[in-house]
């Protein structure tokens, strides 16, 4: 399959809620119940390092960060999401979109990138392995979900080996 890696627009969100969507139903990718607005979402994540792999007119998965802290000493630090369209899993979207986050977001200062992924969620915690993050830990049934099942969180990050050194 071909696709380009390519800056997210608000015009994409109606293509990139319906692939969030789709991992929420999963159980096993968020714990996020519903779709946000296009406000909402585009409040909560950093403006820069957003982008969509896109196949044609149709976009195929989708990569952001969102700050972890209001701090400034956790300027260069934040947390990624990262999602796939179901039918293109295993095509390489993913390593794709994770590594071109990588390079953008050092280019933007960023020297840590962490996720936290739900344990259960293999090929997720796959993904980030094969782009260079490491797990550096867990958290024991932190989150509940709305069917009362409780998850663990596998904590990752990546550090960057030219910012913050």
């Amino acid at each position: 399959m071909d696709f380009i890696i390519d800056n997210m627009k608000e015009t994409d969100w109606q293509q990139v809620s319906a692939i969030y969507l789709a991992g929420i139903k999963t159980g096993i990718a968020t714990f996020q119940n519903d779709i946000p607005t296009w406000e909402d979402w585009n409040r909560g994540h950093n403006t820069n390092c957003r982008f969509v792999a896109r196949s044609g007119d149709k976009i195929v998965g989708w990569v952001a960060i969102s700050p972890v802290s209001s701090r400034c000493v956790y300027a260069g630090v934040a947390e990624v999401s990262i999602y796939i369209g179901e039918e293109y899993k295993g095509m390489g979207v993913g390593t794709a979109l994770l590594n071109n986050l990588i390079d953008q977001s050092e280019k933007e200062g960023y020297w840590t990138l962490q996720s936290g992924i739900i344990k259960e969620n293999i090929p997720s915690r796959q993904l980030h392995k094969k782009c260079g993050f490491r797990e550096i830990g867990y958290r024991e049934r932190v989150g509940k979900m709305e069917n009362g099942k409780w998850h663990d969180v596998i904590l990752v990050e990546h550090r960057s080996k030219n910012i913050g050194n």
